[in-house]
């Protein structure tokens, strides 16, 4: 029986953020990751989780806001994402 730990949830939502498939979108989705994610509450967690079974064309696209997310993902994670990318971009 697969282990659905919240602290291997954690581990796969992790590496999954970070082996997006391109190097963008591994440095941005993985860069915050790595800052947020210990701090996520459980609906946070669940929202970024949802976000990242969406395929990386369509998150990239919403996070450079070259197309509008759907509503179910019209939410606080990928507000909080996209400002990770202008701090990132800023830096």
């Amino acid at each position: 029986m697969p282990d659905h730990s919240e602290a291997h949830r954690r581990k796969r939502l992790l590496f999954q953020s970070t082996h997006r498939g391109t190097k963008e979108a591994d440095l941005i989705i993985g860069g915050f990751a790595h800052a947020h994610m210990a701090s996520m509450s459980s609906e946070t967690f669940a929202a970024f989780e949802a976000l990242l079974a969406e395929s990386d064309p369509d998150i990239m696209a919403w996070i450079s806001e070259q197309e509008a997310p759907p509503q179910r993902h019209d939410n606080d994670v990928l507000k909080a994402i996209i400002q990770f990318k202008y701090a990132l971009l800023n830096n």
